[in-house]
């Protein structure tokens, strides 16, 4: 079991062995992953291998082209209706592209979701598709640079999909969209109906989908040369559970909010019950839009004001660009567009009536 270096030589198991200071049948067993190794000893033995560039199995990889024709979509949450949408454009361009698609769930790991990465190397996929926000760390970025290089050596390829490009010099397919200018677009709806109080529900520290709808949220005041107040940009997981007890809170510590803009469509059905269970009125009382544009979003009561992002272009645009990335070659970077859909939860602010404790 072999992979080429950058030059000419082949790693072996023994290489690995010695660079870990452990024997090869150790290494085994750690790549293996059947046999019970200490956590200490596993740490030096995948540090060798990825110092190493060392991926089992490469004499099928070394043949120019040999692909195990699956395509992987790595995702953190399979059950959220944004990736759950993305995932049918995958599926759907995969099958008809003649390939698998394996979905893989990393549930906010992102040691797991380099462990998949580092797998699907292993298991020569055509190409493994991340979906959604990337972490903004340093170390988070140069992992994954590391592991973009190393799926292009195996003839694999790295897709960041709804996230932005590691770097021009980074092979790596990038299919975003235009994530700032929806946010952009949406605090302009509010602020052109008069808001001038809205809480922003789902900011999400180091993450690029949190940054870049926040950057549209403040341009967008900027523009019509008004601040933003800092105490409601809150942070919070995008979740129903998470808009629910967010604006409970709020109603009850900032009864000047007339507007509320929830990261996601799924925080925003968590603002609404909540606005329900107060018998607090949307729009009449309180404003409150979205972001994806996720099918139940129409559903709502009342229906949903939110940013519409095409997820089964994306993910059909990921798996086309990655496959034919030759025939493709000067297009490996696309940005998709977003608009707002407009529907009934949004209304010019009114005064709203504010209960006392005492419940007059």
């Amino acid at each position: 079991m072999t992979m080429r270096s950058d030059g000419d030589r082949r790693y072996t198991v023994k290489d690995v062995a010695a660079r870990a200071g452990v024997s090869p049948a150790t290494v085994s067993r750690v790549l293996g992953g059947t046999y019970p190794v200490a956590a200490s000893t596993r740490t030096r033995v995948m540090r060798a291998v990825r110092e190493l560039d060392y991926v089992a199995n490469a004499q099928a990889r070394a043949l120019k082209g040999a692909t195990s024709k699956t395509i992987a979509f790595v995702v953190n949450d399979v059950t959220g209706p944004f990736f759950a949408h993305v995932a049918q454009g995958v599926e759907k361009q995969a099958t008809e592209e003649g390939r698998l698609c394996l979905v893989c769930t990393t549930h906010d790991d992102t040691a797991r979701e380099l462990a998949v990465i580092d797998l699907m190397r292993e298991q020569s996929a055509d190409a493994v598709i991340l979906v959604g926000g990337g972490i903004e760390t340093d170390e988070y970025r140069d992992r994954m640079v590391h592991l973009a290089h190393s799926l292009d050596k195996a003839g694999s390829r790295l897709v960041l999909c709804g996230r932005p490009s590691l770097g021009d010099d980074v092979p790596a397919t990038v299919v975003e969209y235009d994530n700032e200018g929806g946010a952009y677009s949406m605090t302009s709806h509010l602020l052109s109906q008069g808001h001038r109080k809205i809480a922003y529900l789902g900011a999400h520290t180091s993450l690029t989908t949190t940054t870049a709808r926040i950057n549209g949220f403040t341009r967008a005041h900027t523009d019509m040369g008004l601040e933003v107040d800092s105490e409601l940009i809150i942070e919070g997981r995008f979740l129903h559970s998470f808009g629910l007890t967010a604006t409970r809170r709020l109603l009850a510590e900032r009864p000047d909010v007339t507007a509320i803009f929830a990261a996601t469509d799924m925080v925003a059905a968590g603002v609404l019950q909540a606005l329900r269970q107060s018998d607090v009125r949307c729009p009449e009382d309180i404003s409150v839009v979205g972001y994806d544009d996720v099918p139940f979003a129409s559903d709502l009561y009342p229906a949903l004001t939110t940013v519409h992002i095409p997820t089964d272009e994306l993910g059909r645009t990921a798996v086309r660009l990655a496959i034919h990335r030759d025939e493709y070659a000067h297009n490996q970077h696309v940005v998709l567009g977003t608009h707002i859909v407009v529907r009934d939860s949004v209304a010019p602010p009114t005064i709203r009536r504010v209960r006392t404790p005492d419940g007059t």
